[in-house]
């Protein structure tokens, strides 16, 4: 959707610049021609000033609830904890190591490298059946966090990848690779995986 000429002029002033202009308003001041919609200059100074107060409130409200990101350092002990479980559920794939329960929330949802969706209870179960890969690692895995203003981080996505040799029963000695995207919620302050999308791509 296109931007408003008001929009597109809004959009290119900071939050304290914009907070400052919303004072001086109310001080009796006008407002600069250059950040107005026409439309807007044919309004009566008070109606003028009562929106641009409405409209510096939604503004500086909408900075105060944004949600900051970064990636993990290399010294994070939650990200090293992921990654850890994001090993094992590679590794997982070859033999039952016990993961999946305490790994994927009860409400997870994945989507496979043929595009079928996958659930918790799928995954133990098949955790629990026969394993035919062997090699399997992980091969890659970065952490990128969220944080929402008074709860800290609760939302994590790790980009990964791994590889498996036999994962496909009718090519046992054939190597398999695949590159994933993990979502990690943090819930009751514990951090389960909640949903992963899969993606089979070539080995290098």
């Amino acid at each position: 959707m296109g931007q408003t000429p008001l929009t597109s002029r809004l959009n290119g002033l900071s939050v304290a610049n914009f907070a400052a202009s919303c004072i001086v308003t109310q001080n009796g001041g006008t407002m600069p021609h250059r950040i107005l919609h026409p439309v807007w200059l044919k309004m009566p100074v008070t109606m003028c000033v009562v929106t641009r107060v409405t409209t510096c409130v939604v503004v500086l409200m909408t900075a105060a609830y944004a949600q900051q990101s970064h990636w993990a350092t290399p010294d994070d002990k939650t990200a090293k904890f992921m990654i850890d479980m994001e090993r094992k559920w590679a590794e997982g794939v070859c033999t039952n190591n016990g993961v999946v329960s305490e790994l994927l929330a009860d409400d997870f949802q994945g989507t496979d490298t043929r595009g079928q969706r996958f659930n918790k209870e799928n995954e133990l179960r098949d955790e629990k059946g026969p394993h035919s890969a062997h090699d399997c690692g992980l091969d890659d895995a970065k952490v990128h966090f969220f944080s929402s203003p008074g709860q800290g981080e609760d939302v994590a996505i790790i980009y990964g990848s791994e590889h498996a040799i036999g994962k496909d029963k009718t090519h046992p000695d054939a190597k398999q690779c695949q590159v994933w995207t993990d979502t990690w919620l943090k819930r009751n302050g514990k951090w389960q995986i909640a949903a992963s999308q899969d993606n089979k791509v070539d080995c290098k």
